[in-house]
Formats: C-alpha cells, sequence, structure tokens
C-alpha cells in the first residue's frame, strides 16, 4: 500500500513538473537570402537546444513558416516568428492573425525577430502592435547594415547578465510603436551614425529618420511589450538584428533573445541571464542549402 502510494506521488509530481515546463515555439521561415543569411531554421535550431538545456522550458521548431498542425500553437506559452516579413509574412493570413490574436487574448507571448518584425501597414500592422507593440512598416522604418554598438542596458528581466557589446548586422530602426509608447520598454537604443539613412524608398530613409538621426535621437533596435490587461496581459518583444547566421556566436546578442523568450513565457529569468555556449560547429549546423 505503501509503495503504491509512493509511486503515485512520484507519479504526480512528474506530471506536475511537465505541466509547469514552459512551452515556446520558434516558428522558422523558409530559405531566404544569401549563404549564412536569413538562416531562420539554423537560428531557430541553435536557440532550441540553447533553450532545451533550461530546466522547466520545452521548445519545439516548426520549420517552413508555418506548422502543418496549429495544435503545438494551442498549448503554447510563447511564439517567436523569425521568417521573412512583408508581404510573405508566415502570420499574416487572415485565419492565422485570428489563431495569434486569440492566443494573445490567453496571455501567450508573441515575439518577433529580423525580418520577422515587418508586416504591411493595416489589419497585420493592427495586430503586431496588439501582439507586441510595434513593427516595422514600408515607408516609415529602415534597414540598414552597420555595427551598432551597446554600452548601457535598462535595468529589465531580458536585459540580465548581458554585457556591452558591439555588433555588425542589419540592424532595422524607427518601427512604428504602440501609441504614446504606453507598454514598451526599449532594450537596445542607440543613435545610429549618419550614414545608415539613404535615399527614400520602402525600406530606406524618409524625411523623419533623416531629420531625428540628424538630431542626434537615439533609436529602439530591440523592445519588450508588456499588454494591457484588456488584452489578455501577455508580453511580446521584437528583435531587429538576426540578419546574418553567425551573430548568434556571439554570447551577448544571444542572450537578449533568451532571456526575452524566457520573459514572455513567463519564465524565469535567472540574474545572469540564461546561460549558453555555441561552438563555430554547431553555427555551422543545419544551414539552408542556398
Amino acid at each position: 500500500m505503501k509503495r503504491a502510494l509512493a509511486l503515485l506521488l512520484a507519479v504526480s509530481a512528474a506530471f506536475a513538473t511537465e505541466a509547469a515546463d514552459k512551452s515556446i515555439v520558434l516558428i522558422a521561415g523558409t530559405p531566404s537570402h544569401g549563404k549564412a543569411e536569413h538562416e531562420f531554421r539554423a537560428g531557430a535550431l541553435l536557440l532550441s537546444d540553447c533553450l532545451a538545456k533550461i530546466p522547466g522550458i520545452r521548445p519545439t521548431v516548426v520549420s517552413n513558416g508555418w506548422p502543418d498542425d496549429v495544435s503545438v500553437l494551442l498549448s503554447a506559452d510563447a511564439v517567436l516568428l523569425f521568417a521573412d516579413g512583408g508581404s510573405g509574412h508566415p502570420a499574416i493570413k487572415p485565419e492565422r492573425l485570428k489563431l495569434l490574436d486569440g492566443l494573445a487574448a490567453k496571455g501567450v507571448g508573441i515575439g518577433t525577430a529580423h525580418y520577422g518584425v515587418e508586416v504591411p501597414a493595416g489589419e497585420p500592422g493592427f495586430a503586431m502592435l496588439r501582439w507586441t507593440g510595434g513593427y516595422f512598416e514600408m515607408f516609415w522604418s529602415v534597414n540598414p547594415t552597420w555595427t551598432a554598438r551597446f554600452d548601457r542596458f535598462p535595468e529589465h528581466a531580458v536585459t540580465r547578465g548581458v554585457k556591452p557589446f558591439q555588433m555588425h548586422d542589419e540592424w532595422y530602426y524607427h518601427m512604428r510603436f504602440a501609441p504614446g509608447l504606453e507598454g514598451i520598454t526599449p532594450i537596445l537604443s542607440v543613435v545610429p551614425p549618419k550614414e545608415t539613412v539613404g535615399a527614400n524608398g520602402p525600406h530606406s530613409g524618409n524625411p523623419f529618420v533623416r531629420a531625428e538621426v540628424a538630431r542626434g535621437e537615439a533609436q529602439t533596435l530591440m523592445w519588450t511589450y508588456d499588454r494591457p490587461a484588456s488584452r489578455g496581459g501577455g508580453r511580446g518583444f521584437g528583435f531587429t538584428g538576426g540578419h546574418y547566421h553567425k551573430s548568434w556566436g556571439d554570447d551577448n546578442f544571444r542572450k537578449l533573445v533568451l532571456n526575452a523568450l524566457v520573459w514572455i513565457a513567463k519564465g524565469d529569468v535567472p540574474a545572469d541571464g540564461i546561460p549558453s555556449t555555441v561552438t563555430q560547429e554547431q553555427l555551422r549546423k543545419n544551414l539552408d542549402p542556398k
């Protein structure tokens, strides 16, 4: 009797532990751009390997832009969209917007990385504002490639353990944000060099951007979003880096996104952030054939 009771308690404890795990689904887009650029699948798998080593975190990678079986999303605590954006963004089909809206209303975290932060203006843009607080809007935001240096960070769970670093990447900025920046915390903010503002175009400079850069105004390259209780009280983030796959080899670059993923899943981010190590051999794994 005692042995049976002990077994029952052990099984119950195991189920309780499993139920408490935070499920993070990383949606990786289809192959895009040149070799070692826009490596959505390889990047998602790399982040997943790091997350899998964290007790209480259960990552799942979905390849090719969207799951064939959306039930994997229905049990998620957080979803990352790391894929091509614009008119080809995997989340902007009406039925998918509706699905993600429903998840967000239940408090599911939603994060976007690199091109995944860009959606068309209109309903897709409004949806992204509801989920993450901001997005890249054509003819408003810009996508220059440059070396950004980050010396200071706000006090936030996402910045725990992150040390000053610099990274050459395609850092987008001048996002379209929620009115009054309500609920938004800029995580990476710098003053871009003037040469990052070019001629007008759907992904280049515009008079507003040129004026702000000329005035030396800091631009936000990564942000977090605390949704209001009326929208489910969940969390979101946007991270504009990640064009070059090699960037994930930087401990601080990588830690920011790992911290953010755990944070939007409402998991515990330790005082020194989410620990991880990545070797050059690991960086070379799972690259798309291009």
